[in-house]
């Protein structure tokens, strides 16, 4: 994560935190003015210190939750500064599978001069997802022309061969990638993922590795500790095959996410080679919950 990044997640934890707090305050102070009434005490004209302190307590967590949709409102202006106005949208169709009607939007981000990595990634997976793998490629090969240094750029042209079944070269725009960002446990588990599919299963086992080293979203995960779970278990290692199987079990609600894109990729090699490692993670999760650990 980039300090950008990592500044902007303290700020609006900070922020969300600071209104909470002011909720509570507020809270607070209506709760112990209603006991001290209840007390039988009597009151000034005006506002008493309880209410006083319930209301500043209120106002913070106004102005906390203001400065909040500032940030938001700051953060999207930037994005489409940067992407392009029809960035987000196609973002949003591309999570729905209405790849044709991405391709424009993105297109148009890149004739308003913003051609940046991540647009040129998401154009990638249009026209491939869509058929035109020709354009697929020609952009992917454009991303890593325009940003040599960007991992992004060689995620975009790794996908562009993964989806035609290219997985030797997929592995090699990955490598890239993982020697731009090592600490980046996502690339360390693609790479294996096409590894795999590539045939090179030692390779493969020593990216999930170093995947493992890092914490990762429950869709990596379940598929990364299926296969060093499979390979600890091979090796004889069962302590590890264990520890490997237990972190699957806990990443499984990570497999819908997959199950879901398969729908983008019927007719496709790599479609059909991730609905056979799907369907056997789905056979080691029912094993596992019946505690057939084989």
């Amino acid at each position: 994560m980039s300090r950008r990044h990592l500044l902007v997640w303290i700020a609006t934890f900070a922020a969300g935190g600071l209104a909470f707090l002011g909720m509570l305050i507020f809270a607070f102070g209506l709760i112990v003015e209603f006991v001290s009434k209840g007390d039988g005490a009597s009151f000034e004209e005006g506002l008493s210190p309880n209410i006083q302190l319930g209301l500043a307590g209120l106002c913070m967590s106004a102005v906390m939750f203001i400065l909040l949709f500032v940030l938001v409102a700051l953060l999207l202006a930037r994005q489409t500064r940067r992407r392009g106005s029809g960035y987000g949208d196609a973002y949003r169709l591309i999570e729905n599978f209405r790849f044709g009607e991405a391709i424009p939007l993105l297109e148009r981000s890149i004739h308003e001069g913003k051609e940046t990595a991540e647009v040129l990634m998401l154009l990638t997976s249009a026209y491939a997802y869509s058929g035109q793998l020709a354009k697929a490629q020609a952009t992917a090969d454009r991303a890593v022309r325009l940003f040599p240094n960007d991992p992004a750029s060689y995620i975009t042209l790794a996908n562009g061969y993964r989806l035609q079944a290219a997985y030797d070269e997929a592995a090699e725009a990955l490598k890239h990638a993982a020697e731009l960002e090592p600490d980046q446990p996502i690339i360390w588990a693609e790479l294996g993922f096409v590894q795999r599919f590539a045939g090179c299963d030692d390779e493969a086992l020593e990216s999930f590795k170093k995947a493992a080293e890092h914490a990762m979203p429950a869709m990596y995960g379940v598929r990364v500790y299926y296969h060093l779970a499979a390979a600890y278990q091979a090796e004889g290692e069962t302590r590890k095959a264990v520890k490997a199987t237990a972190k699957m079990m806990s990443a499984r609600d990570g497999l819908e996410a997959w199950k879901t894109g398969l729908r983008a990729l019927e007719g496709t090699a790599y479609g059909q080679a991730l609905r056979y490692e799907i369907a056997a993670i789905e056979q080691a999760l029912a094993d596992a919950d019946a505690g057939n650990l084989g």
